[in-house]
């Protein structure tokens, strides 16, 4: 990538994207790639990392994952991995010689290449919510997803700038049948979106059927589309020390055709996981690199990068809890390992309040602060979750995007620049001790500037508590909500690969879709 093109990207592409910063529902930052310039909160000592790697190492070595994969098994074995029945053992050589092979950073370019995403380093993008089974808003309260509650939340992740991938499916669209779901599922994320978008690795038919509708939609070739990454799947283990048969069918076929792969345990400290950090910590590791030396082994040099999802649980009910004191030092102490593996690193947005109140605030952003003290590089659920991940709210999804403005705006150099212009000496000596700045003109000719103006247009303060005129935030977030939905507009497609979509999708369905037992 050239300088200019890397210089391009951290502003934001901002030229390119003028008319998308400002609109009739709501004033937002433009399209940019936020890089973090911060130096990340590390509460392990060197000889904390070589512990808890050591850990993982053993695990790996003296205990094993269970691959549940007929094929993966066959190939670890010829990899020199000791293979009891469904237990994969491998030394830390192995597992380093094939951490080795993977790339620090790579790209994913859409069908719009001005919405490329660097993955890896100090760059941070945000993701919408995904997979909750049900939806709520303050009209409608909680109730099952539906198509029409997804195509909103696509359109959602389309408008926001600061929402950078369209991840899982942002609600499931249970009035779909599975065996279908994924075709128009993606058909609507790659008409209402331009952004990079997923793949879930549900068996052989999905993953091939999307891999395929994005070649579609982008009008690539093969050959173009493993030429460098167009997409992306997460894959999950079944901890503890688990990996299922579709998820890992599903990463082989994208890493062999140079696609990345996202591997993120969901180990829950006390349930899934040992109660104690480090214990949870190493487990998830050896969980993750496991399916990656797998995947470098069958595809040298695939983009892969580590996930985490460690937090820990209500010992009383067995429920999750997401944005605890516990769930940030994981993604910490995470980041410290995944930074000594040198690969890039996904965290989440979450909480476990059931509606959009200060519980979901805080809990969130104390998870999105996580993100950025370890250098998370792809923040999934950053938008929209609730009820630890059972709702995704529209209105929440609105509320988390002004988070994730202000954390834009705090990465921003003009927040700590010391140049001789930002330490203001002539115009402190022109106010003196009885002015105010309000009106210098240090003060006027900045904050009509990208980076002085206001993050969101509707920002209140004496205002707000205007009593014939008060509301929540959350009642505000329905507003703009509302406001988006009924002015948003699809972007620009190719109108023969929208043609050739359709065909697609109405060839897949007649012959059946996807199975729906694996």
């Amino acid at each position: 990538m050239t300088e200019e093109a890397t210089k391009r990207r951290r502003a934001g592409g901002r030229a390119g994207n003028k008319e998308r910063a400002g609109s009739a529902a709501i004033d937002q930052m433009p399209w940019r790639l936020p890089v973090n310039p911060d130096r990340p909160t590390e509460p392990l000592d060197e000889d904390g990392v070589q512990a808890v790697h050591r850990a993982t190492m053993r695990i790996l070595r003296d205990i094993g994952i269970e691959f549940l994969n007929p094929e993966a098994l066959e190939i670890m074995r010829q990899a020199g991995c000791k293979i009891t029945g469904t237990n994969v053992r491998m030394d830390e050589d192995f597992v380093m010689e094939m951490l080795a092979r993977a790339p620090e950073t790579f790209t994913m370019t859409p069908r719009n290449p001005e919405r490329e995403l660097i993955m890896g380093g100090k760059y941070m993008l945000f993701g919408n919510v995904s997979s909750p089974p049900n939806s709520w808003d303050l009209e409608r309260g909680k109730r099952p997803g539906t198509m029409e509650s997804f195509r909103e939340f696509i359109k959602l992740t389309q408008y926001f700038n600061c929402i950078h991938f369209a991840g899982g499916y942002p609600v499931e669209p249970i009035d779909i049948h599975p065996s279908v779901r994924h075709l128009d599922c993606l058909y609507e994320k790659l008409t209402l979106t331009d952004k990079v978008v997923h793949a879930y690795s549900l068996g052989a038919e999905r993953v091939e059927d999307v891999m395929e509708m994005v070649k579609i939609a982008g009008g690539l070739s093969e050959e173009e589309f493993q030429a460098r990454p167009r997409m992306y799947t997460n894959i999950n283990s079944v901890s503890p020390l688990k990996h299922d048969f579709p998820m890992l069918d599903g990463a082989m076929r994208l890493a062999r055709r140079g696609q990345p792969v996202v591997v993120t345990p969901f180990t829950l400290a006390g349930a899934m996981a040992p109660v104690t950090l480090s214990g949870a910590v190493a487990l998830s590791l050896a969980e993750a690199l496991a399916a990656i030396a797998l995947l470098q082994y069958i595809a040298p040099g695939c983009p892969v990068a580590i996930g985490t999802f460690t937090s820990n649980v209500d010992m009383k009910s067995g429920a999750p809890a997401f944005g605890t004191p516990e769930y940030m030092r994981a993604t910490q102490m995470t980041g410290q390992l995944v930074r000594h593996y040198k690969l890039p690193m996904r965290s989440s947005g979450v909480c476990a309040a059931n509606v959009p109140d200060g519980q979901a605030m805080w809990e969130t952003s104390n998870s999105l602060w996580a993100a950025v003290q370890s250098r998370t590089n792809m923040v999934y659920h950053a938008a929209g979750w609730l009820e630890g991940g059972l709702i995704a709210s529209p209105e929440k999804f609105v509320m988390d995007c002004e988070v994730l403005q202000m954390i834009q705006r705090y990465f921003e150099e003009a927040t700590f620049a010391t140049t001789e212009e930002d330490l203001a000496f002539d115009a402190i000596k022109e106010v003196g001790p009885s002015g105010h700045y309000f009106g210098v003109a240090h003060t006027q000719a900045r904050y009509q500037t990208a980076f002085y103006a206001p993050i969101v247009s509707d920002w209140r303060n004496y205002e707000a508590w205007n009593l014939d005129g008060a509301q929540w935030t959350a009642e505000r977030a329905h507003k703009i909500y509302k406001a988006i939905i009924a002015e948003f507009e699809a972007p620009a497609m190719n109108g023969d690969h929208q043609e050739e979509l359709k065909r697609f999708v109405a060839k897949r369905k007649q012959e059946g879709g996807a199975p729906t037992d694996f």
